[in-house]
């Protein structure tokens, strides 16, 4: 779900409430940065580079690589750059590859970019022989924690201040869609989906979850009085399609699209 106006439309991003499952949230990065093949890459880039703590495993992994990362967030670049990490300000769209560019990775940002297909081809057309994209979005847009937010937002009580939120069903597309357009563009392709299931603990944990991250647009919109009502109002919806388990945890599954590609 995106305001109108544009992808990053909305409140500031908080690095510390993202980060409140940073463990959770970064295993999906391993697992992605796992099926690239570059061993000595000249320039590694991070679109979409948060506040910056997976960013680090990229200067990890390549120790000898100039470590290039973008974000539109002005306060999630400075928790990047606490970090120690070269980070700048700047809008995905807007990005084109140094001569030297080995490796690209978008990590969780693409989906709040409208057409990013088209970015994905022109990134594999602007790169050299050998290099890599690498970049995952979720895929839980039809998902219980998506559904009841959407419900809630068309409600009468929250239509009229929501009315500018658009909950698109088709911010991200299938791995055989994305598999098929750049192999199209001259790339080998690894595609694939995998849904995690996170086991969360504290007393509403999925509100929590998408507080830091979809609900961004709504919170957008609201006044602080607004928003605490709107929350409230998310809870039993929340809880009821995603129950409490006796031990004190909260299974949530999380859908996940991968694309690692090779460029020609």
């Amino acid at each position: 779900m995106v305001a109108r106006g544009g992808w990053e439309t909305g409140p500031v991003w908080n690095p510390d409430v993202y980060l409140a499952f940073a463990d959770d949230r970064g295993r999906p990065f391993v697992d992605l940065i796992a099926r690239i093949g570059a061993e000595h890459p000249r320039r590694v880039v991070d679109l979409g580079c948060g506040p910056g703590n997976l960013t680090a495993e990229l200067a990890r992994r390549w120790p000898d690589a100039v470590i290039e990362a973008w974000d539109s967030s002005p306060e999630m670049v400075e928790a990047a750059r606490d970090r120690g990490i070269d980070a700048r300000v700047g809008d995905v769209r807007d990005w084109t590859p140094q001569p030297d560019t080995d490796v690209v990775v978008s990590n969780a940002t693409l989906h709040w970019v409208p057409n990013h297909s088209a970015l994905l081809v022109r990134w594999a057309r602007a790169l050299g022989s050998g290099s890599w994209i690498a970049m995952q979005v979720p895929g839980n847009f039809d998902a219980p924690s998506h559904r009841v937010v959407r419900q809630l937002a068309r409600s009468d009580r929250w239509e009229e201040p929501l009315r500018e939120v658009m909950f698109r069903d088709d911010a991200v597309s299938d791995p055989l869609v994305y598999a098929e357009l750049l192999a199209d563009a001259g790339c080998a392709v690894d595609a694939w989906e995998t849904t995690y299931i996170h086991r969360l603990t504290g007393k509403h944990p999925v509100l929590e979850w998408i507080s830091g991250t979809a609900l961004r647009p709504v919170r957008g919109l609201l006044n602080d009085a607004q928003w605490e009502q709107f929350r409230a109002d998310l809870i039993p919806m929340l809880d009821a399609a995603y129950p409490r388990r006796a031990d004190g945890t909260t299974f949530f599954p999380f859908r996940r699209i991968f694309v690692v590609a090779q460029v020609s």
